[in-house]
């Protein structure tokens, strides 16, 4: 069974970038442009690893979308990849209280990207 992936993100040509970065191997890959269609996205697919923009318009902002699926029993093995452009330290430490599992500070390279996907994958199956 293949990893599945969600990314969250209001930016369509970094969604894309994304996407494909990480199109390869065994992956399938869901996209929402932003925090409420991501977090209902989320409950629906249950995906191994949700890339989630911080900075989104509507409703909910990406700390906010974390804090949910990090409170939702029925998706506790969901790990969260932060991506936001603000690499300060009270930013890391917003994310850290979100529950986040990892941070990528925008921007980052495929090769960032790839790394911290493989390796969230592997500590999702350990």
């Amino acid at each position: 069974m293949g990893r599945k992936i969600l990314i969250v993100e209001d930016q369509a040509d970094l969604r894309k970038l994304v996407r494909m970065t990480l199109e390869f191997g065994d992956v399938e890959i869901h996209e929402a442009a932003d925090g409420a269609t991501g977090l209902h996205l989320a409950r629906e697919l249950r995906p191994d690893i949700v890339l989630l923009d911080v900075m989104m318009p509507g409703e909910l902002d990406g700390y906010q979308v974390c804090e949910r699926i990090k409170s939702d029993e029925t998706l506790a093995g969901v790990r969260v990849v932060l991506l936001t452009a603000r690499g300060q330290q009270t930013d890391l430490e917003q994310g850290r209280k979100a529950g986040c599992d990892a941070y990528l500070v925008k921007p980052f390279s495929p090769l960032e990207l790839i790394d911290k996907v493989e390796e969230l994958g592997r500590a999702a199956k350990a």
